[in-house]
């Protein structure tokens, strides 16, 4: 059975009560988050990533969602749109900011084991209301901090139904649920990690597969024929590929 790390445990965030008529965007705690690095071990922490995206987010509240993705972003980083990747830089330096940012968050981080590579999966609400999967592929850099080198993201088809809308003054429980990290197998001292599975890559522009440059995580993306975006990511532990993230996006409306 593939390890799980829950990175933000249960037991460790209290419900929450928040008043709807003074309702603010919300994520996992900062202070929560820090604590979590402070304990956790090895170069591979899950819960660094999602510290990023926190600051990632919040950078695109005050500093506008093109200019923060570009601040974040590696030179060359992808963003998988309706005709499949293109490059970020040349769509974000010929678009203005828009005003309200999409809001979203991590619900799961796989890492390799020497925690260079990481994909974060999460779910996101854009500016009119629609939510859907996002997940996004981040690089070490040489400051061991992490900018993200490809993205891709699809709104829900079909959306969930609304929320219930309560009256101004209303209180409500709210819990945050956990965000699951993965974590690769280091292989013993001396040995390889045996290859991935055998995978078919189509044309060029069409799909494309990555592995770490230690060997213990592949991901991978397609652009299927009717629009539909694909992308999987798998990891090695314990002997064994096993598959941690694996998303399709309906094609873009």
């Amino acid at each position: 059975m593939r390890r799980m790390v829950s990175v933000l445990a249960m037991a460790s965030i209290s419900l929450a009560l928040v008043s709807c008529a003074n309702q603010q965007r919300r994520g996992p705690s900062t202070k929560v988050i820090n604590r979590v690095l402070q304990s956790a071990p090895g170069a591979a922490q899950p819960s660094t990533i999602v510290k990023t995206e926190i600051a990632y987010y919040k950078a695109a509240v005050e500093d506008g969602l093109f200019t923060a993705s570009l601040d974040y972003a590696t030179p060359g980083a992808l963003q998988h749109g309706r005709n499949g990747p293109v490059p970020f830089e040349a769509i974000a330096t010929s678009e203005k900011n828009p005003e309200t940012p999409p809001e979203w968050g991590p619900k799961a981080v796989v890492m390799s084991c020497d925690g260079a590579i990481a994909i974060s999966q999460g779910r996101f609400r854009d500016a009119q209301g629609f939510v859907g999967n996002y997940v996004t592929a981040w690089a070490r850099q040489e400051d061991n901090s992490y900018k993200w080198i490809y993205d891709v993201a699809g709104r829900d088809n079909p959306q969930p139904p609304k929320r219930r809308e309560f009256e101004d003054g209303a209180i409500v429980v709210t819990a945050l649920s956990s965000i699951k990290g993965f974590v690769a197998t280091c292989p013993p001292a001396g040995q390889s990690v045996p290859p991935p599975p055998p995978m078919p890559i189509g044309e060029e522009g069409k799909s494309d597969a990555k592995l770490s440059r230690d060997g213990t995580l592949r991901w991978r993306w397609e652009h299927r024929d009717d629009g539909t975006k694909y992308m999987k990511a798998e990891y090695f532990y314990e002997g064994a590929w096993e598959t941690a993230i694996e998303e399709s996006f309906a094609p873009s409306p």
